[in-house]
């Protein structure tokens, strides 16, 4: 009796440890998971932040309307104007001690006169500088060059604003050449017959005919000694140089 009393004793002990290591080999593979969980959570908020980041990082492309916010227009600038503007849209810092140095009026000026014409001469083009900034349109007037009226096709051809023709201006040792990216389109001026008839009476033979254009700049294109700024011609006016009466608006986007 006292024999099967503790054989009964022992079986009862090995099987509460049976049971707890049953237990402990059921639970604990669990506590590896929740840390793994816990780390695939925290590298996917890593991973997601990093993302945000460098997307934020990124520059925006000159294809989302690199000069959407230039609203500033310029009328008919002159040369140097011109010339500060492809320097602004290019982004390059324009060479202001260099033309200071070139200027006439410090070069031929006497030597004890040299720095504060030096200074003058550099606050003018700083100033000249500075006012091109947010400038994004142009309104330009010249020679239309206007072909005679071609019936096959009604129309008129405005050569002046052919995506061949280069408007340039130079100043200060550079060339800024302006182009015409709808050219192709903005050239051509559809008139009917009977309304070309009175246009061509109106300029007669050979006639002088003014463009007066507006314009939106797109993009430049840099080169040594100057580059090459692009635009889309918005609308444009069309008058007899001597009688200055109205020939034709062309309106072509908003």
């Amino acid at each position: 009796m006292r024999h099967s009393s503790r054989t009964e004793t022992m079986r009862g002990w090995l099987g509460l440890v049976a049971a707890l290591l049953l237990v402990q080999g059921c639970g604990g593979p669990k506590a590896p998971d929740s840390a793994s969980g816990q780390a695939a959570g925290t590298a996917s908020a890593d991973t997601a932040q990093a993302r945000g980041e460098s997307a934020a990082a990124r520059p925006a492309a000159a294809g989302q309307g690199a000069f959407a916010n230039r609203t500033g227009e310029l009328v008919n600038p002159d040369n140097s104007t011109m010339v500060f503007l492809y320097y602004d849209l290019a982004g390059i810092p324009p060479p202001i001690d260099d033309w200071v140095e070139k200027d006439s009026r410090v070069q031929y000026v006497p030597a004890i006169e040299k720095a504060a014409k030096r200074a003058e001469v550099k606050a003018e083009l700083e100033s000249g500088v500075a006012a091109v900034r947010g400038i994004g349109a142009l309104r330009l007037s010249m020679n239309a060059n206007l072909s005679d009226y071609d019936p096959s096709y009604g129309e008129f051809m405005v050569r002046a604003l052919a995506p061949s023709s280069v408007v340039e201006f130079p100043a200060m040792g550079q060339k800024v050449s302006l182009k015409f990216s709808n050219g192709r389109t903005a050239q051509i001026w559809k008139v009917p017959a009977a309304e070309a008839q009175q246009i061509r009476d109106k300029i007669g033979y050979g006639g002088n005919v003014s463009l007066d254009v507006g314009l939106r700049i797109t993009g430049v294109l840099p080169a040594p000694g100057g580059g090459t700024i692009s635009t889309e011609v918005i609308d444009y006016e069309l008058r007899d140089n001597r009688s200055g009466a109205m020939l034709g608006r062309i309106q072509l986007t908003q």
